[in-house]
């Protein structure tokens, strides 16, 4: 079982890491003896699920882990249900939306489609952000109750940016305007110069939520209205696609 745990932990690690790490850079982030750790990358390696330099001497996530995530999102029915409908929106919108699932007190990104405009913001799949920096997560954590939210965060929240609201009170207020409304929003809490906005797909449990990102300088009352109400029907084409699958 310790072998188990030590080579997912690798994968993790390394999947975690955008670049690739030494030897000595994973057993300082793992704590697992070099002879150990030496003989779970060799296996890795010869597996395809690790990949390294041509020296041999640091490692990154392999080419084989790609089959894992790819099997996952091919056979998730919320992830396949809400393809065609991210990409309408995108076409109807003209904005970058997303798909995401609510992980302990992370989101993480399952499916994106990219506007037209040049954001500057990371969506590649399998991302993982904290729930409390990001409308998706935001309005999640909506659909729980307060006891629960304050286990799923950490003791002290991270700021993503200056404007990334951290403490308690604040991020109750946020959690109880979201629960009223029925939508999340987030301006800068995430990515400086981009604003956000959030609805949860209707589930037993409700775990997935999708989001339009717009840059601030382009957000109007109007433009607002019309990416919230294309969210709202969204979601519920999500649910009921899913649920017929």
């Amino acid at each position: 079982m310790k072998s188990a745990d030590r080579t997912v932990d690798v994968l993790e690690v390394l999947a975690d890491s955008d670049r690739k790490l030494t030897l000595a850079e994973l057993q300082r982030a793992l704590e697992v003896p070099k002879s150990s750790l030496h003989g779970i990358l060799r296996t890795l390696v010869a597996r395809g699920w690790v990949e390294t330099d041509e020296r041999g001497s640091a490692y990154g996530i392999g080419l084989r882990a790609l089959r894992t995530g790819a099997a996952f999102l091919d056979r998730d029915p919320v992830v396949r249900a809400a393809g065609s409908v991210l990409a309408r929106l995108r076409r109807q919108l003209d904005e970058t939306v997303h798909l995401a699932r609510l992980d302990g007190g992370e989101v993480v990104y399952l499916a994106s489609r990219e506007s037209q405009h040049h954001l500057r913001v990371m969506s590649r799949i399998g991302r993982r952000l904290p729930a409390h920096a990001t409308a998706l997560g935001k309005a999640l954590l909506a659909h729980r109750d307060w006891e629960e939210v304050t286990l799923l965060l950490p003791d002290k929240p991270a700021a993503l940016t200056d404007l990334t609201v951290t403490d308690r009170d604040g991020l109750r207020a946020e959690w109880e305007q979201t629960r009223l409304r029925g939508w999340a929003h987030e301006d800068g809490q995430n990515t400086p110069g981009l604003v956000c906005f959030a609805v949860a797909v209707p589930g037993v449990p409700v775990v997935d939520a999708i989001s339009c990102s717009i840059p601030a300088n382009r957000v109007t009352d109007a433009h607002r209205d019309q990416v919230v109400e294309a969210l709202l029907v969204a979601v519920e084409e999500i649910s009921a696609l899913a649920g017929a699958r």
